[in-house]
């Protein structure tokens, strides 16, 4: 090998010192960790820390010089190799123990603490080479029976016979076999996979560290163990951990024993057997970690004879809901900034606080999995229609609604029920969107499970069968459905979150509101701190059993007068449904979109709901049979529906301007004066806009005359159809504001069916076609160039137009980050993703601040 190339590796191969070359990026978050304290003086075992130029060489096939590493430690003491990746979180291999032990070691280590034990260590030692490093059959060493020496000797014997050579003795072949065996295993493929699914890079580099071990054996005072001073799952204060004595030992500790140990008592029993002494001194350790490392830290320690020895530390593993604690905590310790406090919060994780979970620790039983569409876990019988959701509420009994897919006749069912789980549809399906806005948990496109509904039967993924009132768990934030009632965790809003959502908003640049179309989610909004109404769906008004049959004569209407005549009856019922909102979102803007769907969506499709439409019309059955099918359309997603039906039919347009006119002049009574945002849903041209916006103002000039007062209002566009963006000059002349529906945007750009991508999304992402499901983070390519277009000529034609996203995108801290680089002024997103785009926006002006 070149003189140059060994000298590069030697540098890779570093003591650490205080002052020696370590950094995160180069050797591993643990290495930079144990060199920090180092330099805290705390009591650290000599450790020589490889850099993961070295580890990948290494697994290449290039050894360093392993008796050089050798030569920097005391001559017969026993070493262990960890991993330390650059985030601790990406994994890496197991730890392996107490290498250097051979045949010379064992009968040192007989005299000093006797032979039972160096036999048990030993043994021990043998059967871990054994499986990681050599890699030999596991089952083989599991069947050796008894103790002591007679163990010992039994699997020396069998890795002889396996290995078909002795045990190795060289203390220098051991430790090049373990850091050759740790460097592959961290290159292999399914190591990769699993890191890059916990948001590593595909080239993450792996560090390795060599330290003494200090094995917590000898006369005096002896164990091993783990402290930290919070509780990971709350993130209050506590003591926690577990010490093991010396008849436990340190490979229990590395195995995870101890972890399990973590979940119990706080203390538990065996941290008070430390004594009082070596106790102070690991409490007064971890407090000293906390405040030069400026995080809560986990130390792993031994005692030896009496002495304290820190073999490593590491950040607590902590929950969302303790994450956000600890950061609050820091900041007002002043060991952190505010700023820095928000940015160690990850926006997706607040979902969790606000949502019901299933305990991180219950038992799964999965029987199925689809798209997870709106977070949060919630247990329930199984129903199959809506009608038996709501007769579940009724009697107090939890219920998951289960449908093929849900549709606007669906919603009294999901606001009923406790879950929804579908087998088709995405991210924008109609289940996803109302489930996030309802806050209710949701998993749609469970495909691969068999729903049927005729027989009320759910067939597992594994063939089991659920019937009606069967118990299972939907969990919206995996996307995951569970047979039972898994153990669960409650949402937790107190004042930390409350607090930290406050340094959020103090950085944030971007406004955040709220998509919400009933008086429940405009309170959840308002709770959430949302700055407004950013889309208010009216039509979802309509499906309610007083307004169904009023809206239904208004479709099967003959001529304007009738078709007024039915708009009359709805008109006082839209007129409180504004009100209230109005009042609920006193001083904030409220955004209502014009009716939107095509009216089939209204009518009966079954034989027994065409009885009943025809009984309440008064007309033959076959009449009201024939009527509906005229009504059907090829593709009624891109048919007579949004401002199309507005221009086509505007006597309901009419109708909801002046509810919101009236509702604006009654809830202005007190309080602020309410100006109300008018939207106009699927533009593709300006014509378009002019037709509607002359009619409405005639409602609004005509409302003004008779009530004798004034009162303001905007006008804008829903830009959701390519041709809306190309001619946003044109359209913006006549609009207030721009608001970009990106699911239909989205939809009408790749030519996807949102209901239907569900189905093979998953495939396309796997393959790479799509990066990302492109109803679930916006596609910054291909729909976001069509976005900067509207943004660059809506600004052009007016330069004081409003722009605004109000597609689910707008609850996507990924879609945000466009967003904001795009030029829009807010975002609107489901009243439960609010706190998520809050503390998204507020990371991404942090990040713009400190460069």
């Amino acid at each position: 090998m070149p003189d140059t190339l060994r000298q590069n590796q030697d540098r890779d191969v570093t003591l650490i010192t205080p002052t020696a070359p370590i950094s995160a990026p180069t050797h591993g978050g643990r290495a930079k960790c144990l060199q920090r304290l180092v330099r805290l003086d705390l009591p650290v075992p000599r450790t020589v820390a490889l850099s993961f130029g070295t580890v990948h060489r290494i697994a290449a096939g290039e050894m360093p010089d392993v008796r050089k590493i050798l030569a920097q430690f005391p001559v017969g003491v026993l070493l262990c190799v960890r991993p330390s990746s650059e985030d601790p979180d990406w994994g890496g291999p197991g730890s392996v123990l107490n290498i250097g032990m051979n045949d010379a070691a064992f009968v040192d280590l007989s005299d000093s603490i006797g032979a039972e034990a160096a036999s048990a260590l030993y043994t021990r030692f043998v059967q871990a080479y054994a499986i990681h490093v050599a890699r030999l059959d596991p089952d083989v060493f599991e069947e050796i029976a008894g103790s002591g020496q007679e163990a010992l000797s039994e699997v020396l014997r069998c890795y002889e016979e396996e290995a078909e050579e002795p045990f190795p003795q060289d203390p220098a072949v051991q430790l090049a076999e373990v850091l050759r065996s740790m460097a592959r295993a961290w290159e292999g493929t399914t190591a990769r996979l699993l890191r890059q699914a916990k948001g590593a890079p595909v080239d993450a580099g792996l560090g390795l560290i060599v330290q003494e071990m200090a094995l917590g054996l000898g006369l005096g005072e002896r164990g091993s163990g783990v402290l930290q001073l919070v509780n990971s799952d709350t993130g209050l204060r506590q003591i926690t951990g577990r010490y093991l004595s010396q008849s436990q030992g340190r490979e229990a500790l590395e195995s995870g024993e101890a972890a399990l140990y973590m979940e119990r008592d706080p203390r538990g029993p065996s941290l008070e057997e430390l004594e009082p002494e070596a106790f102070e001194t690991l409490k007064h350790y971890v407090a000293l970690m906390r405040e030069k490392l400026r995080a809560e830290m986990q130390i792993e320690f031994t005692i030896e004879n009496g002495r304290v020895h820190i073999l490593d530390g590491v950040r607590v593993k902590r929950s969302p809901r303790a994450a956000l604690r600890i950061a609050v905590r820091l900041a007002e310790d002043g060991i952190i900034s505010r700023q820095e406090a928000v940015m160690r919060v990850e926006p997706r994780g607040l979902s969790e606080l606000l949502h019901r979970q299933i305990d991180p620790e219950a038992e799964r039983d999965v029987i199925g999995r689809g798209v997870a569409a709106s977070p949060g876990a919630a247990t329930g019988r199984i129903v199959f229609s809506s009608s038996e959701a709501q007769a579940s509420a009724a009697r107090g009994e939890p219920c998951i609604l289960v449908r093929r897919e849900t549709s606007p006749e669906d919603v009294r069912g999901m606001h009923a029920a406790a879950a929804v789980l579908t087998e088709r549809g995405g991210m924008t399906s109609h289940a996803a969107v109302i489930g996030r806005g309802l806050g209710l948990p949701c998993v749609v496109g469970a495909a691969r499970m068999g729903f049927r509904l005729h027989d009320k039967l759910l067939l597992a993924e594994d063939g089991r069968r659920f019937r009606e009132g069967d118990t299972i768990t939907v969990d919206g934030t995996s996307g995951q459905v569970l047979a039972g009632a898994p153990r669960m965790i409650e949402a937790a809003l107190d004042d930390a979150f409350h607090i930290f959502m406050s340094w959020a908003d103090a950085e944030r640049d971007i406004g955040i509101r709220a998509n919400a179309d009933t008086p429940a989610d405009a309170t959840t909004a308002r709770n959430f701190a949302a700055q407004g109404i950013g889309l208010c769906r009216t039509e979802h008004m309509f499906f309610e059993a007083d307004r169904i049959t009023p809206m239904r004569e208004m479709i099967f209407a003959d001529c304007p007068k009738d078709r007024e005549a039915a708009l009359a009856r709805l008109l006082p019922m839209q007129r409180a449904d504004f009100i209230e909102l109005f009042r609920i979102m006193e001083g904030m803007p409220v955004c209502i979109r014009l009716f939107d769907p095509p009216l089939h969506e209204f009518l009966p499709s079954d034989r027994a709901g065409l009885r009943d439409l025809a009984e309440a019309l008064d007309l033959p059955v076959s009449d009201v049979t024939r009527r509906v099918e005229s009504m059907g359309e090829y593709n009624p997603m891109l048919g007579m529906r949004g401002v199309r039906l507005g221009i086509a039919v505007p006597e309901i347009y009419e109708m909801q301007a002046r509810a919101i006119f009236e509702a604006t002049l009654e809830a202005s009574k007190e309080g602020a004066p309410v100006v109300p945002e008018i939207m106009l849903p699927l533009v593709s041209a300006c014509r378009e806009v002019e037709l509607v916006r002359t009619r409405i103002d005639a409602v609004a000039a005509a409302v003004r005359n008779e009530r004798g007062r004034e009162f303001d209002y905007s006008l804008g566009v829903m830009v959701e159809t390519p041709r809306a963006c190309l001619r946003a000059d044109e359209i913006a002349q006549h609009a207030h504001f721009l608001s970009f529906g990106t699911n239909d945007l989205t939809q009408m750009t790749y030519g996807l069916s949102r209901d239907d991508a569900g189905r093979f999304m998953s495939h396309y992402v796997q393959q790479g076609v799509f990066a990302e499901d492109p109803f679930h983070r916006l596609d910054a390519d291909g729909v976001g160039e069509l976005i900067r277009i509207g943004v660059e000529r809506g600004r052009r034609g007016n330069g004081g137009v409003m722009l605004s996203i109000c597609g689910e995108h707008g609850g996507d801290p990924d879609s945000i980050a466009f967003c904001r680089s795009a030029g829009i002024d807010y975002v609107s997103c489901s009243p439960f993703r609010v706190p998520v785009a809050r503390l998204a926006a507020a990371q991404l002006a942090i990040k713009d601040k400190i460069g």
